[in-house]
């Protein structure tokens, strides 16, 4: 196990290497002039811009300014946006409240998903299937966007069940953009799992359990369900990082101040240090959990050995 996972660890460095590099490449070949609107409406004065671009080594080639960043990134400095802030204190303010987003998102996904894959697949063909396939493929249908700024109006402003907005993102705040944020993933969740349990329940393990007596809750439980859970925890694991990356919809309608919202005002204002340094994180969390959910297969299926 343990040089696996050092096997892994070392296959992550040409990874976040090559990553970084199209992401770094990307960004800063986006059009624009990131010293616009420094200088109020009049344009800035060539001395001001060529400082500027000094400091931050846009005057240097590309594979020049990519160097110095990746020596920083190794002595974890993610560097300093165009406002003289340091990457990384305007990330630590802002992860804590993603990540508190991307866990209830995660929660409602592992709970209500497969629970209702669960319930769909045990009664195959009867009509609480046809009615789980159905919510399923009109939550799937639906933009998030839509789904987003109706909670906000139904449960929000009419019921009033939960915060319009989540500005402070506290765990109550977070709630109902989580289950937004994770309404899309449910109905994938729930999909794949009864769609694997079926599949399994005509095994012939499944078939011997049920002969040897065991009860039907049993056989479905400690046999069928784990080995059905397999591409389902790949696909939660793989929906971690983009639930960490793609709230931008979901922050934007909430008024969260999240990693998603910070990309975009980045974006925005032609922020390129800010942008490499947040996506730099994600493609981490990309890598670090896919390795979580390699070793969970080990847990789940006793027949994959990672040695």
């Amino acid at each position: 196990m343990a040089k696996y996972v050092i096997r892994r660890l070392l296959q992550m460095i040409p990874v976040v290497i090559g990553a970084t590099f199209i992401l770094f490449a990307l960004v800063f070949a986006l059009p624009g002039d990131p010293t616009a609107g420094r200088c109020g409406e009049r344009p800035c004065p060539p001395s001001y811009v060529a400082a500027f671009r000094a400091e931050y080594h846009l005057d240097q080639p590309l594979l020049v300014q990519y160097g110095i960043y990746i020596g920083k990134l190794l002595h974890g400095n993610l560097g300093t946006n165009f406002y003289g802030n340091t990457v990384v204190s305007e990330l630590a303010v802002r992860y804590p409240v993603t990540i508190r987003l991307a866990l209830i998102a995660i929660l409602v996904e592992i709970i209500v998903g497969i629970a209702a894959g669960v319930v769909a697949g045990v009664r195959h063909g009867k009509f609480i299937d046809y009615l789980i396939l159905v919510s399923s493929l009109v939550v799937i249908s639906i933009p998030i966007f839509v789904i987003g700024s109706l909670a906000q109006l139904v449960f929000g402003m009419r019921l009033h069940w939960a915060p319009v907005t989540a500005s402070d993102g506290t765990w109550g705040q977070l709630i109902l953009p989580g289950f937004v944020l994770g309404a899309l993933s449910v109905a994938y969740v729930a999909r794949l799992t009864r769609t694997n349990l079926i599949e399994n329940q005509r095994a012939d393990y499944v078939r011997t359990a049920k002969a040897k007596g065991l009860s039907r809750a049993r056989t479905v439980t400690v046999h069928t369900l784990r080995n059905s859970l397999v591409p389902v925890i790949t696909y939660i694991g793989y929906d971690f990082g983009a639930l960490m990356g793609g709230a931008i919809v979901t922050e934007r309608i909430f008024n969260i101040n999240g990693i998603g919202n910070f990309i975009y005002r980045s974006i925005n204002q032609r922020d390129g240090v800010s942008v490499v340094g947040a996506v730099t994180c994600l493609v981490l969390v990309y890598l670090l959990a896919n390795l979580v959910v390699d070793l969970l297969y080990g847990v789940l299926d006793p027949r994959i050995s990672h040695d």
